[in-house]
This record gives structure tokens, C-alpha cells and sequence, in this order.
């Protein structure tokens, strides 16, 4: 009786630490993506390790700019921009997602359940940088909303990189992309 005892703490802690690992790391497949929160559309080239899997994943296009070309998951619906890089813990260099509006503008950013820390590049319909958040702080599942990062810049397209990647990439206001010809979903 004693031992066993002894062993509950322990049992009760791998447990919890389990609880705590995002789903795709505890199954071995390296951490890309807490699949509880992230979404089961990301595709799996801009992901680091094992996505979730979905029948319909988003499109990737390439941006090219000033550095090597972008590969980029597009959201272009408000559901795919709702859910953005959330939960996604890493991205390939020179991957990340694309953010379509309906016309150039204001676009304000709410980075509830991201991962990782992240560059943020606002672009207008011409294909012009307009603006470059970088380093946009992290949060996780349990940080409050009010102390979650926010960022608002102009422009009909948002790109979303890994942190660092928009210097190591070239891109900063005044930069020409060329972007494929997108439209937003209503």
C-alpha cells in the first residue's frame, strides 16, 4: 500500500505534463501545431512538423519579393482569418500564411493563441509594402486577453513569418511584392 502511494504523485504528474504537450509532439511527431486550438486546414508545407489532417486544405501561393519567395497559406475567408497561425508552435523559413481583405484599409490584428512570435507585413493592393510589425510577441492558450498582442496597419494583404523573417527577407515599407491575383470570400 505504501508503494503504491508513493507512485500516485508521480502518475498524477506525468499526467498533467502530458495534458500540457500539444498533441502532435506527444504522438511523436515533433511540435508544429496544437491540434486542440490550430486549424485542421494549415497545410502541411508551411508547418514545421505533422499537421493535422483535412480533406481541403487551404491554397498556397508565392509571393515574390525582394529576398527568396514566400510560400504562403491563403485565408481568405473570415473563418481561415479568423483562425490565422493560432496554436501553430513552427514554420518552415520562407512559409507563412497570406491574409486576403476585400479592399485596402485599415486591418487589425488580435494575436489571441499564437504560438510563436511573428513578423507582420501589411501590403497594399498595388503589391507595396505599407508597413512591417516584427517580433509581434506570442502569447499562450492561458495569457488574458487584455495583455494579448495587437497590431494594426493599411493595406489590402497581411503575410504572417516567423519572427525575424521579414528583415532576413528584405521586406520593409516601400518593398514591391508581386502577389497572384486573390479575392476575398464575403
Amino acid at each position: 500500500m505504501r508503494s503504491a502511494a508513493r507512485r500516485l504523485p508521480v502518475f498524477v504528474a506525468a499526467a498533467l505534463l502530458a495534458a500540457c504537450v500539444p498533441r502532435a509532439a506527444a504522438a511523436g511527431h515533433g511540435p508544429s501545431v496544437d491540434v486542440a486550438c490550430a486549424n485542421p486546414a494549415l497545410p502541411a508545407e508551411i508547418l514545421k512538423a505533422a499537421p493535422p489532417r483535412t480533406a481541403d486544405p487551404l491554397d498556397v501561393v508565392e509571393v515574390i519579393g525582394a529576398g527568396k519567395p514566400l510560400r504562403l497559406a491563403v485565408a481568405k475567408d473570415a473563418a481561415s482569418r479568423e483562425l490565422g497561425l493560432m496554436c501553430v508552435t513552427g514554420l518552415h523559413p520562407q512559409r507563412g500564411m497570406l491574409f486576403v481583405f476585400t479592399e485596402d484599409g485599415p486591418q487589425p490584428f488580435w494575436m489571441k493563441n499564437t504560438l510563436i512570435s511573428l513578423d507582420m507585413i501589411w501590403v497594399d493592393t498595388s503589391g507595396t509594402v505599407t508597413s512591417v510589425a516584427d517580433h509581434v510577441p506570442a502569447s499562450t492558450r492561458s495569457t488574458s486577453d487584455r495583455d494579448v498582442a495587437r497590431r494594426t496597419g493599411s493595406g489590402r494583404f497581411v503575410i504572417e513569418l516567423a519572427a525575424g523573417e521579414a528583415q532576413a527577407d528584405g521586406l520593409a515599407a516601400g518593398t514591391r511584392l508581386m502577389i497572384p491575383v486573390l479575392r476575398a470570400t464575403p
